[in-house]
């Protein structure tokens, strides 16, 4: 049986929704998000003790508007513009609609604020950030504890975020159509992130942070309503459901690392991996294809195969060959030599390793020295297996992950057959 949403579920899903009316018509998004924000801790005060309203969104929409009224009427200089739009435009133009109308404000604007929270004028860092505020509904705090940085330094990030976007001068509107690829590109990059951050956390003592793969989900499925006919979104949303279906037998009871191969796969959620693999099999006839649905695809392999042993390598030696081709960076390449491993033997896993030593991006990065000893081990050389797997929990700054290395490394400083 479905449960009802909480009110807290509420205020996240129609926040986005309220920012976007008051930004189309008051064309200030730094100032219109701190109005929503102001409007959804009145409502965080006020519906517990009151009820929510018949109509939440129109009730969030009345307040805000209240809010970005009283900021423009605080200044001077904005109540001058504001006479001059007043002898310009319509006497409604910034009439506030009856909160208890249905239809007040009906436009959903999530997906142009999307765009606007990835605007290719910021850096990734802050293109994160401010989506998980503006469109997530997550607080400054809640982000912050994310990332592991002071709440200040966030809200800097965020607020230097908004003031960029401000300046570039970027109309509230979907961007043009010879635009809108390139720009749905960075969306989709930034929910991946999002996605990666939370499933596979880059540093401290846990191994996932769920709120944000779950925000990264939510975020996707949003779009894909909005994009239904795109393939890649479909691509994407379907990664992260085959991928997130993993989790609950990602970790164990003390919470350590459990590898893929050993996982218990009757822990996986079958319904994630059902929706993930009708998504995606939707998806691929469509075409074009790109990076996101095949590695959809490779993770749609491995969670149909009954058993670790009966994955089919093959096949997605293949699709890793696909995303070469699309999408070549060092993860691919190393994600592709494990699978040739897989299929043609561990030295040549190993012979690919060996051509990517000068690759920059890969140098020092521990992800390297724990494929050469996974595929050292595989090959017999427990040895350089046990030196390679120290070496990389030196350098992990994941504690789950250094845990899980270093005990690896122990076990192969144990001869065969002993203890």
């Amino acid at each position: 049986m479905l449960t009802e949403p909480t009110a807290e579920d509420l205020l996240r899903t129609l926040a986005p929704q309220v920012l976007g009316v008051l930004t189309r018509r008051f064309g200030d998004f730094d100032a219109a998000e701190d109005a929503v924000q102001e409007a959804l801790l009145a409502a965080a005060t006020q519906w517990p003790g009151d009820g929510v309203p018949r109509n939440p969104r129109g009730w969030l929409i009345q307040v805000a508007h209240r809010r970005m009224i009283e900021r423009v009427r605080g200044e001077q200089a904005r109540r001058r513009r504001e006479d001059l739009a007043v002898r310009r435009e319509p006497a409604d133009r910034y009439a506030a609609p009856p909160a208890d109308s249905p239809g007040a404000a009906d436009q959903d604007d999530s997906l142009i604020l999307l765009f606007l929270c990835c605007h290719p004028a910021l850096s990734t860092p802050s293109a994160i950030a401010l989506t998980l505020r503006c469109v997530g509904g997550l607080t400054t705090g809640e982000i912050a504890r994310a990332f592991m940085v002071p709440e200040a330094t966030m809200g800097q990030r965020i607020s230097r975020a908004k003031q960029r976007v401000k300046a570039s001068g970027i109309p509230f509107r979907m961007p043009e159509d010879e635009d809108r690829p390139r720009r749905l590109e960075a969306v989709l990059r930034v929910l991946y992130l999002i996605f990666n951050e939370g499933y596979v956390t880059g540093e401290g003592p846990d191994l996932q942070r769920v709120e944000l793969s779950r925000e990264a989900i939510r975020l996707a499925r949003a779009l894909r309503e909005l994009v239904p006919g795109d393939s890649e979104v479909a691509g994407l949303l379907a990664l992260m459901l085959l991928t997130d279906a993993r989790s609950a037998a990602r970790t164990g009871p003390s919470g350590e690392l459990i590898p893929l191969a050993e996982q218990d796969r009757s822990r996986w959620d079958a319904r994630s991996i059902g929706e993930g693999t009708t998504l995606i099999t939707a998806a691929l006839p469509r075409g074009p294809v790109g990076p996101y649905q095949v590695q959809a695809a490779i993770a749609a392999l491995h969670d149909e195969a009954p058993t670790a042993e009966e994955t089919d390598w093959p096949q997605i030696l293949a699709l890793y060959d696909v995303l070469e081709q699309l999408s070549a960076g060092p993860v691919v390449s190393l994600n592709r030599a494990v699978a040739v491993a897989m299929v043609h033997g561990p030295d040549a896993g190993l012979g690919i390793l060996d051509s990517l030593e000068d690759d920059e991006r890969l140098s020092g990065h521990h992800r390297l020295y724990v494929v050469r000893a996974h595929l050292l081990d595989m090959a017999g050389d427990r040895q350089g297996a046990r030196e390679n797997y120290s070496e990389a929990a030196r350098r992990t700054t994941s504690l789950p992950e250094r845990h899980y290395l270093t005990l690896r490394a122990a076990r192969l400083a144990t001869p065969p057959g002993s203890g």
